[in-house]
């Protein structure tokens, strides 16, 4: 067995034997404020998945950080040992026994359990939030060299996202760069097709089923011509067209219409058909 596995399983039981000891000390709270087992057992039942759901968190946080962050040897010279990581780990147990020594002589084995549950809720604490954050905090103040690693790996974790960052922009630019000179040359293949649709956006209604037939076929070409994006430009084109000709007047979008199905292209709202 691993020693990472051989830490998450002793962290397990040392995590499982604290949450026991604070469920002790707050059933015992509850019975000395007079409160009857039943309304104990109901608030035990609903809270059960919650202090699961929690466990499960920190645990994941937890393993995480024994397994990564904690592995920086040089930014944590102490808090990196196998030895203070398994102190850590087992702090609750070294709690309780420290607690069940101090109860020796105890007459009630209810205050017996109770100075082993209190003895471990008090050395758990001290150790999870007080000890080691401090601890922590004296690695990274104290030793010139693991401020020094610390303030070299932050600074090639930055530069290396400003590197991702860059590359990213500069990628994005590439593409809005090939796009517009991909427009520019559609532009010009595609204006004879523009001007073919123009006139018939203006065609009679006893042509209407001619003129939707050609448009089709138009459409069909641009659709194997460039997709979705030559149809759109080839659309935008023949409107712009068409609305110069009728001296900037309202154009009815036929070409939407006609268009539906082909390819992606979908029909929009009628109301963006009549405003254009």
């Amino acid at each position: 067995m691993s020693r990472h596995r051989i830490l998450k399983l002793i962290h397990l039981a040392g995590t499982a034997w604290f949450i026991l000891c604070v469920g002790y000390l707050l059933v015992f709270a509850l019975r000395q404020a007079g409160v009857n087992w039943w309304i104990i057992f109901s608030l035990s039942g609903h809270s059960t998945l919650l202090v699961l759901l929690m466990v499960s968190v920190y645990l994941f946080a937890l393993f995480r950080g024994i397994g990564k962050s904690q592995t920086i040897e040089a930014e944590h010279p102490l808090t990196s040992t196998n030895y203070y990581i398994v102190f850590y780990i087992i702090s609750p147990i070294l709690g309780g026994l420290a607690g069940c020594v101090g109860m020796i002589g105890a007459s009630a084995i209810k205050q017996f359990l109770l100075g082993i549950a209190l003895g471990t809720l008090v050395t758990t604490f001290l150790v999870w939030v007080i000890v080691d954050p401090v601890t922590a905090l004296l690695e990274m103040l104290l030793p010139a060299a693991s401020r020094k690693h610390r303030a070299e790996r932050l600074a090639q974790a930055k530069a290396e996202r400003e590197k991702r960052q860059k590359d990213r922009e500069h990628l994005i630019a590439e593409v809005l760069a090939n796009e517009e000179l991909e427009r520019c040359r559609w532009r010009e293949t595609l204006k004879p097709q523009a001007e073919i649709l123009a006139g018939l956006l203006t065609t009679n209604s006893t042509n209407f089923v001619q003129a939707e037939r050609e448009a089709a076929d138009i459409g069909v070409k641009a659709w194997q011509t460039g997709g979705l994006v030559c149809m759109q430009q080839l659309r935008d084109m023949a409107i712009d067209i068409c609305r110069q000709k009728n001296g900037n007047n309202a154009v009815v979008d036929y070409i939407s219409f006609w268009w539906d199905g082909i390819g992606n292209w979908r029909i929009p709202s009628l109301e963006r058909m009549m405003n254009l």
